[in-house]
């Protein structure tokens, strides 16, 4: 039981010592160190301690023993006990009212009392206190360090932890994703999920903390609905959270006042040992990652044989390929850029650049679960690759809606990353896994090409590019692309006029010479001479149908197959 200013109190030594403000909170207040001070009190007193003062620096200065009080007040101080009978006789009534208003514990104590009785005795009984936690720390730490050496599952460690702290319990993956708990109810888990999937827990490091203790300054709070949890991040060696220890604190509580020192200590203890269980099961984890990345490639690829050879090793590793699935791949295009910035030697290097697309992946696990859906993912020469569970006849629905879903998220939590996307069909058959795998491929391809980085793009959105993509492929039409336009990139690039982009604007805008000069922020004039030049160089009149569709259709099949060596 804690030391409080009561117990103090009730040595016999302070028989004679008179309380005079705030006898009720005498019991409610911790005794955690005793010193004897006087003036000044700057950084000298600490959180919960009783100070013991002869006040005689301030001997008929009211002003400074009232300043006195106050600065023990605001340390945080258990209680002040102030000896009279030689430097003051008597605590002045302004002194005691300033104690009373702020709920603080004033006490006089008789000069005959020894300072170092009083210490000796508070001096004992916190020593005594300190091994008595000691002794149900270390009891705690064997009990917890024998569930791992007994390879004792999550559940078993975390029912273990809600009964030492007598609330409930929940450790998550470092995006939030629960994954064992204790005592939590099935509301609170409703209101869980909407608050991880804003992104708004697990709460992310923000300021400095107050509190001096190493140990507390890694808590944090939030709300879940109506409750509020208190999270403990579970550290990898490298000080990165691998994960969350969560506790639902009690309505009314705040994390101060649940935190006592036994929950402290259950708390570091409980850190250690799910960081332990954290290494054990990365090591399992990885394991199967590497098993289950090798399959996805696999069937990309379409190196298996036959559908029972292919089921066997779904079956193995978790998968269900019975399912019907399209393939999704992700390009990062900026890693290379935000790994420029990364600070340390080629090594951390390459492991932050392989612990990005590994965070990505989790998030890509994290929206599949959320909308309740099979994923099977890799990464694969810097490219993220996977094959999404959809519903048949709303495949292209499902997939877009699920990558604007990543988007979102990783706009909230990776603002920096940029990826592109290439969604495929869904085909049948296990032959169907390299088929969309093509597509998307393909997809990822043409929409980079067409849209830019960060875009996303399905295979069906791609069928004239396709069209104007075997075009490309002919030899003759080839050479009839290349004579109508050669002369006009030529140009281009030797004037830097953009006439390429002047005969798309003008039949955008069906030969409307107006609309297309405002559209360009030419002179109507000027327009006019670029639309001769055209003519003069291709030997195509703008105003014969068969010339003028010749011309955009070759420029449409250069853009999409054949500048710069295709997309």
């Amino acid at each position: 039981m804690a030391l409080t200013v009561e117990n103090v109190l009730d040595y016999r030594i302070m028989e004679k010592a008179r309380v005079l403000t705030c006898p009720t909170a005498a019991n409610e207040r911790k005794v955690q160190w005793i010193s004897a001070i006087e003036m000044p009190v700057e950084n000298f007193v600490r959180q919960d301690e009783v100070v013991l003062t002869t006040a005689m620096g301030c001997k008929n200065d009211l002003e400074a023993l009232k300043t006195f009080l106050q600065e023990v007040i605001d340390s945080g101080a258990s209680a002040l006990m102030i000896a009279v009978g030689r430097h003051i006789y008597d605590i002045p009534s302004e002194v005691i009212e300033l104690a009373e208003k702020q709920n603080f514990p004033l006490i006089e104590l008789p000069w005959e009392i020894r300072f170092s009785n009083i210490v000796e005795e508070v001096m004992k009984d916190l020593t005594e206190e300190q091994d008595q936690e000691r002794r149900e720390s270390e009891k705690v730490q064997q009990e917890l360090l024998q569930l791992i050496l007994t390879n004792t599952d999550l559940s078993g460690i975390v029912r273990y932890i809600r009964r030492l702290i007598g609330n409930p319990v929940i450790v998550s993956d470092r995006t939030g994703i629960i994954l064992e708990t204790s005592g939590v109810t099935q509301s609170f888990l409703e209101k869980w999920q909407e608050v991880t999937a804003e992104g708004d827990l697990p709460v992310r490091q923000e300021g400095k903390s107050e509190t001096r203790e190493l140990f507390l300054q890694r808590f944090q709070s939030a709300p879940v609905g109506s409750q509020e949890v208190l999270q403990l991040p579970i550290l990898q060696p490298t000080g990165h959270a691998q994960g969350f220890l969560f506790a639902v604190l009690p309505a009314g509580a705040s994390p101060t006042s649940f935190l006592t020192r036994s929950r402290i200590h259950v708390f570091e203890h409980a850190s250690t040992t799910v960081a332990l269980w954290f290494s054990r099961q990365t090591a399992i984890d990885e394991t199967k990652m590497s098993l289950r990345s090798d399959f996805v490639q696999e069937l990309a690829k379409g190196n298996f044989d036959s559908v029972s050879q292919a089921d066997t090793r779904a079956k193995l590793l978790g998968y269900n390929l019975e399912l019907p699935y399209v393939c999704l791949i992700g390009q990062p295009e900026n890693l290379q850029e935000l790994l420029q910035k990364h600070e340390g030697d080629p090594v951390s290097a390459v492991q932050w650049k392989k612990g990005m697309l590994r965070y990505l992946e989790e998030e890509i696990g994290h929206a599949a679960r959320h909308f309740g859906r099979k994923v099977m993912i890799t990464d694969a020469e810097e490219q993220l690759l996977m094959f999404l569970e959809v519903t048949p006849g709303k495949e292209m629905e499902n997939a877009m809606g699920f990558l604007d879903f990543i988007g979102r998220r990783l706009r909230n939590l990776l603002p920096e990353v940029l990826i592109s996307w290439g969604a495929g069909d869904s085909h049948k058959g296990i032959g169907g896994f390299a088929a969309s795998y093509s597509n998307a491929a393909a997809a990822l391809r043409i929409g980079r090409h067409k849209k830019g980085a960060g875009g996303h793009t399905h295979y069906q959105e791609t069928r004239i590019d396709r069209v104007l993509l075997d075009l490309a492929q002919s030899r003759e039409m080839q050479n009839i692309i290349l004579s109508a336009i050669t002369p006009v990139i030529t140009y281009d690039r030797q004037r830097n006029m953009d006439l390429i982009g002047t005969f798309s604007a003008y039949n955008r805008y069906n030969g409307n010479v107006s609309q297309t000069a405002r559209a360009l922020n030419l002179h109507r004039q000027s327009l006019l001479y670029r639309l001769r030049k055209i003519e003069s160089l291709t030997g195509l009149s703008l105003l014969d149908p068969d010339d003028l569709f010749l011309l955009e259709l070759s420029i449409r099949t250069w853009e999409a197959g054949l500048k710069d060596g295709g997309p």
